[in-house]
């Protein structure tokens, strides 16, 4: 009898950090109108409430510049802001205790408990991978493309916004090589906003 026994590549796959890579996008696909106007992607409660529990499950959070700048704009003092709802003051305090990395060669200092990784980041985020830890998300059109390309993405969670932008930053980046995905979720939010999540076949 034959027995196949996993290659070592696939027990180390096995014990690899998960990396995910998620965002709200348009339905021709992309994350941010041209100028990163964001306005058309408003969250519903429920949905606002879906991405603060993954914050919540995030170990370490992985941003490109322009994100980080978008993110650390708003949300460190958002919890102490006027009108604020219990959520979004659950969604800033969740945001500041996540661990998070920021890969930049331009920006100089970094806060609310987040690093800043200036070499390459293949190299970063392969042994980022390979630590022990929570689950990781990855976020930033220019960050994720990398991350894409060199196949190290684990996870694609697309929440799609019914709403044709026609143009600007898009999700996915041109590559050398088809990537095969497993459907894993599908879920409906308020709107029409569609959750679609799949999983790299490896």
């Amino acid at each position: 009898m034959l027995v196949c026994t996993p290659s070592t590549d696939s027990r180390e796959a096995d014990t690899m950090r998960k990396l995910t890579f998620g965002m709200n996008l348009s339905l021709d696909g992309y994350i941010a109108a041209p100028g990163g106007d964001l306005g058309w992607g408003v969250p519903s409660d429920e949905l606002f409430q879906w991405w603060s529990d993954r914050v919540r499950a995030t170990g370490t959070a992985l941003y490109g510049r322009k994100l980080w700048e978008t993110m650390s704009s708003h949300w460190p003092t958002a919890d102490q802001q006027p009108g604020a709802t219990p959520a979004q003051i659950e969604y800033a305090r969740r945001w500041r205790d996540m661990p998070k990395v920021v890969f930049s060669s331009t920006t100089s200092t970094v806060d609310w408990n987040t690093r800043l990784a200036t070499g390459d980041a293949v190299t970063e985020i392969t042994r980022l991978k390979a630590e022990d830890g929570g689950p990781m998300d990855i976020g930033g059109a220019t960050l994720a493309a990398v991350a894409m390309r060199d196949g190290l993405i684990d996870e694609y969670a697309i929440v799609t916004h019914p709403v044709l932008i026609g143009g600007g930053t898009p999700f996915f980046a041109a590559l050398d090589n088809w990537v095969n995905l497993t459907l894993v979720e599908t879920r409906t939010f308020p709107g029409g906003v569609l959750l679609t999540r799949y999983e790299t076949r490896r």
